[in-house]
C-alpha cells in the first residue's frame, strides 16, 4: 500500500477512535439524569450498568473472529453504526430492567469496536513499522475529553433524549464519512524484512503465543485498574479525606486524564527513544510513584500531582500491551489483550470499595500503585517478545 495512502488511513482510523471516546463520555455524563428516569436505586443502578461490561466482554472475544472472517474495517464500520444508534436508546426507557437491557446492546457496540479498530491500528503499526498506536489511544482520550466537557455543558439546557439523540446523529454522520474512506482500503500488509519471505497468512497461535498474549493481558488489566479507580475514587479522595473544595476534587480526574492524553500524544516518540520495555518499565515505575504520592500525600495539590505523574506513567502501557498481544496472534489477541483490559477496569472500582472498607480510601488506593509496579515487573520479564 502507498505511504499516501497509509497516512490516509491513519487519519480515518484516527477519527473512529475519537468517535468511541467522544460517544462514550457522553453517554456517562448523562447518567445521573438517566438515574433519575428510571426512578433507580444505587444498587439498580449499579446492575443496570453492569449491562454494558456483560456486552463488551461477551462481545470482545466474538468481535475476534467477525474480524478474521470478514476483515477489521468492515467490523469497524458494522460497530460505529451500531454504536451511534445504541447511545440513543437509555432515556428511552423508564424502568431499570429496560435500561439494563438496552445497555446490553450498547456495551457489544462499544467492545465490538474496540477490538476492530485496534485490530485495524495494529496492522497499520507493521505496515509502517512505526509505533504510533499511542496516537490512537490518544484520540480515544481526547474525543472523551471533549464528549465529556460538551455533555457537561449542554446537561442544563438539553434533556438526555434530546443530547444523546444528537450524539446519534453525529456518529452517524461521522461514521458515514469515515467509514466510506475505511473501506476504500483492505488491511495492510507488511513489508518482509530483508532476508525474510512475507507472509501472507498469519501462523496459527501456538501455545508459547496463547500464553504470551496473556501476559500482554495481564499488563492490560494492570493499567486500566487504575483507570477505572481514579475514575471513580479519586474525586471522593480529595474532597473526603483531604477536605478539597469540590470544584477541585473535581479536577482530580481531569489532571489525570489530561495527563494521560499528554503522555499518549508524545507516545510514539517516546518508543522510538525507548523501545518497548523502557517504556513499559519507566511507565509502570512513575505511575507506581506518582499514585503513593497521589493516595498518600497530606495535601491537595500534592495528590493532584501525583495523579497527574499517574496518568503520564500509565498513558503508553495499555496501547503497547494491546499491540503486542495483536502482532502475536492478530485480532484475536486484541480481543484477549482488550477484554483482559476491559476486566481491570470493571475491577478496580469495586476493588477499591471493599478494600476501603476493610482499611481506608487511602491505602485502597495503593493498590493502583501495587498494579503498575507488577506491570512494570511483567513488562521486564517480557522483553525478548517485545522485540525492540
Amino acid at each position: 500500500m502507498p505511504g499516501n495512502d497509509l497516512t490516509r488511513l491513519r487519519i480515518v482510523l484516527t477519527v473512529f477512535f475519537a468517535l468511541d471516546g467522544f460517544i462514550f463520555a457522553g453517554w456517562v455524563v448523562r447518567i445521573p439524569a438517566i438515574k433519575e428516569q428510571t426512578d433507580a436505586s444505587a444498587s439498580t443502578l449499579g446492575l443496570a450498568l453492569l449491562g454494558v461490561s456483560a456486552g463488551a466482554v461477551v462481545t470482545m472475544m466474538f468481535t475476534g473472529r467477525l474480524c478474521r472472517r470478514y476483515g477489521s474495517h468492515p467490523v469497524t464500520v458494522a460497530c460505529g453504526i451500531l454504536l451511534s444508534l445504541s447511545v440513543a436508546l437509555p432515556p428511552l426507557t423508564h424502568s431499570t430492567w429496560a435500561l439494563g437491557a438496552v445497555l446490553l446492546v450498547f456495551g457489544a457496540a462499544y467492545g465490538g469496536i474496540n477490538v476492530a479498530f485496534n485490530s485495524a491500528a495494529v496492522d497499520l503499526v507493521a505496515a509502517l513499522r512505526r509505533p504510533i498506536m499511542p496516537s490512537f489511544h490518544a484520540a480515544f482520550s481526547l474525543g472523551g475529553m471533549i464528549g465529556a466537557g460538551l455533555g457537561g455543558l449542554v446537561a442544563g439546557s438539553l434533556s438526555p433524549t434530546r443530547h444523546l439523540l444528537g450524539l446519534t446523529v453525529i456518529g452517524l454522520l461521522v461514521t458515514a464519512v469515515a467509514g466510506r474512506a475505511l473501506l476504500r482500503y483492505d488491511s495492510p500488509v507488511p513489508r518482509p524484512t530483508p532476508g525474510q519471505p512475507e507472509e501472507r497468512a498469519p501462523r496459527r497461535p501456538d501455545a508459547r503465543t496463547h500464553r504470551l498474549v496473556v501476559v500482554f493481558g495481564l499488563i492490560a488489566l494492570c493499567t486500566a485498574y487504575g483507570e477505572g479507580a481514579l475514575a471513580d475514587w479519586g474525586t471522593l479522595h480529595l474532597e473526603q479525606d483531604l477536605d478539597a473544595h469540590p470544584g477541585i476534587a473535581a479536577a482530580g480526574y481531569s489532571c489525570f486524564a489530561l495527563a494521560m492524553t499528554i503522555g499518549r500524544l508524545c507516545g510514539t516518540t517516546l518508543l522510538e527513544r525507548l523501545g518497548r520495555t523502557r517504556t513499559v518499565v519507566a511507565g509502570g515505575a512513575m505511575a507506581a510513584a506518582g499514585m503513593l504520592v497521589g493516595s498518600l500525600a497530606p495535601s491537595v495539590w500534592a495528590a493532584l500531582l501525583g495523579f497527574a505523574v499517574t496518568g503520564i506513567g500509565l498513558a503508553n502501557i495499555f496501547p503497547i500491551a494491546v499491540e503486542r498481544a495483536g502482532a502475536l496472534a492478530g485480532p484475536s489477541g486484541v480481543a484477549v489483550a482488550s477484554t483482559f483490559g476491559y476486566g481491570g477496569m470493571l475491577l478496580g472500582p469495586p476493588a477499591i470499595g471493599f478494600m476501603a472498607d476493610w482499611f481506608s480510601l487511602p491505602i485502597a488506593l495503593t493498590s493502583v500503585a501495587t498494579l503498575a509496579a507488577v506491570a512494570a515487573v511483567i513488562g521486564y520479564g517480557t522483553r525478548r517478545a517485545t522485540a525492540d
